[in-house]
């Protein structure tokens, strides 16, 4: 069968060319494509133009393509299995970036320390010259022996006709008060953020200044683990490989997820936001 428009065949026209000429058909523009498939107008021509290297690893391309096919109504497997891409090439990681874990565990340890020898430096101080100040003994009268010394004598006398006095003198007893200072509560540890990959996913990770941290294409089974104030923005590809825990808590990836890929940045304090594009 020939193709009315091309007049070749159609298993010899490239997949880009049978993209375009659908889009053509449907009577769609590629910013209309991208709106209904939320992705960039320079993706949809990319793809149009078969040109890889523009829209970034093979994951992406492969996605892309097959929910591009399905909106058009093509057979999407067949033409994804049919591309050729070129192989990814594995990031250039900074050493300094990548900190180990013995490393993360020791820096915890020592922040941890430094707070107890400063709390100890100001609290042992204050416990001491609290104790000293009421180290001394307050003396105190018990009610009965007050009430004893300061009733009348009672009139008349012994048989000898002497007065005595019924009330004898007491010592008062020592009234000694102390004060233990509470303890000082047990620094907080820094919540981690952790991000789990089942499936393989080509990420890209960036820090707070917008220097490169890792871009590599991550094997299933792998785990990234980042510390708050490391990472400022993250690009995740093949969302639902893709799996991340905030402070303990599994995260849901559906408001930054778009084109099957989660884009997020994060904040100074910790917190979450999508990322449009």
């Amino acid at each position: 069968m020939t193709s009315s428009e091309t007049g070749m065949p159609e298993n010899t026209r490239g997949i880009g060319e049978r993209l375009r000429q659908a889009r053509i058909r449907a009577g769609l523009t590629t910013s209309e494509v991208g709106a209904k498939l939320k992705m960039p107008t320079h993706a949809i021509e990319a793809l149009e133009r078969e040109d890889w290297a523009r829209i970034g690893a093979p994951v992406f391309i492969r996605g892309q393509l097959r929910s591009y096919a399905r909106l058009m109504e093509l057979p999407g497997n067949a033409m994804v299995e049919s591309v050729s891409t070129p192989a990814p090439r594995p990031a250039e990681l900074v050493p300094r970036t990548f900190t180990p874990r013995m490393q993360r565990m020791m820096e915890q340890t020592a922040r941890r320390l430094v707070y107890v020898v400063i709390t100890a430096t100001i609290a042992v101080p204050v416990w001491l010259a609290t104790r000293s100040h009421l180290d001394g003994a307050i003396d105190a009268v018990p009610l009965d022996v007050q009430s004893a010394a300061t009733s009348p004598r009672p009139k008349g006398g012994s048989p000898d006709g002497s007065t005595r006095n019924n009330a004898a003198a007491l010592p008062a007893p020592p009234l000694v008060a102390s004060i233990t200072p509470p303890l000082p509560q047990r620094a907080v540890a820094a919540t981690d953020l952790t991000v789990s990959f089942s499936g393989e996913s080509w990420i890209r990770l960036s820090a707070p200044d917008g220097t490169t941290v890792e871009q590599a294409l991550v094997q299933p089974g792998q785990q990234r683990v980042f510390q708050p104030g490391q990472i400022g923005k993250a690009i995740l590809g093949n969302a639902q490989a893709v799996s991340v825990q905030y402070r303990g808590q599994p995260l849901d990836l559906t408001p930054y997820i778009r084109a099957n890929v989660v884009r997020f940045t994060v904040s100074s304090d910790g917190s979450l936001q999508p990322v449009d594009r």
